[in-house]
């Protein structure tokens, strides 16, 4: 009886050890992808052509032709943020409306759905033919953007009003000392020391915040293709920290305070009149014309229903009569 228990447990073993060689992919699922692999894939949402070095594929990605909202072409419909933002929400998220919108979804929740297996197929054009990333993307950077997009997306949401875009309970002093020891020395006290480019636009850090904070906590997090910066993920930010920083950031120039309207520029010029008394003797005795001809035409309709009730009330004494 033991023998054949023995033979049973054999055969058990083989088998489980026979699984395990013939998909590969169940070995690597039970390991936690490595945090620079999170970081990489992160930068390859962001930019995947510029993070490899390479020009962007020819014309529009297949799956654009999908969507009238959105007038961009070429390069900028290769990358993944384009389709689904910068706070991975698509169209439930900050690219509802506006000029990015396309429609297109929401990929946290997606990946929240999906294995990270399935998402390496899904970026391979398994389910869908025009989300075929394979021929321009080797598997190494498949397996590293689908791990950034399993374990890497955080729900700012938390910490950002999708109204007032103001950072909801930052500590603006404690960002600033992260800020002042990590990147003041490249971008300034005031972070206006690098001025971007963006369609057209000159940004800095400042607007960037006030503008687009999904933006910024992306790129502070896991950083930007093609450039050497710190980032959030390998300093050990939290996503509170990264929070603060963001709060801090909102006071620099071209930031929140910048975008208020001087009270005494609006006063510069005076408001279109709706109404109200005239501004010449023309339309003063047009006005004056007016009003009089109105009530005389009160008048007139006030005395005629008086002389009508008389005459009914006049009439019907004399019928009782």
């Amino acid at each position: 009886m033991r023998l054949w228990k023995l033979i049973g447990l054999s055969l058990l073993l083989a088998t489980a050890g026979f699984a395990l060689a013939e998909f590969p992919s169940v070995r690597a699922q039970a390991e936690p992808p490595a945090a620079s692999d999170i970081i990489r894939g992160a930068i390859l949402y962001d930019n995947w052509f510029a993070a490899l070095g390479v020009d962007a594929p020819p014309g529009d990605m297949p799956i654009w032709s999908r969507q009238s909202t959105n007038s961009r072409s070429g390069p900028d419909t290769w990358r993944c943020v384009e389709c689904h933002g910068w706070d991975y929400r698509g169209a439930q998220g900050a690219y509802a409306s506006g000029s990015h919108a396309t429609g297109f979804p929401d990929v946290m929740a997606l990946a929240a759905e999906m294995g990270e297996a399935d998402l390496l197929l899904h970026l391979g054009g398994e389910n869908d033919p025009a989300h075929d990333f394979s021929p321009w993307l080797e598997e190494t950077s498949l397996r590293q953007l689908a791990a950034f997009l399993k374990n890497g997306l955080i729900d700012d949401s938390l910490y950002i009003d999708v109204v007032s875009l103001k950072v909801i309970g930052g500590d603006t002093e404690y960002g600033r000392s992260l800020y002042d020891s990590t990147c003041a020395s490249c971008h300034g006290l005031d972070g206006e020391q690098i001025v971007f480019r963006t369609e057209g636009v000159d940004e800095t850090l400042g607007s960037i915040a006030y503008r687009d904070p999904w933006r910024f906590l992306h790129r502070t997090r896991f950083g930007v293709a093609g450039t050497e910066m710190p980032v959030g993920a390998e300093l050990g930010w939290s996503a509170a920290d990264g929070r603060d920083v963001l709060a801090y950031a909102q006071t620099f120039p071209g930031g929140r305070e910048a975008q208020v309207p001087d009270p005494a520029s609006e006063q510069a010029e005076p408001a279109l009149q709706v109404g109200g008394p005239a501004t010449n003797w023309w339309t003063g005795i047009l006005t004056g014309l007016g009003a009089f001809l109105g009530a005389m035409g009160y008048a007139l309709v006030f005395i005629g229903g008086f002389i009508l009730i008389g005459f009914i009330v006049v009439t019907v004494l004399r019928r009782r009569k």
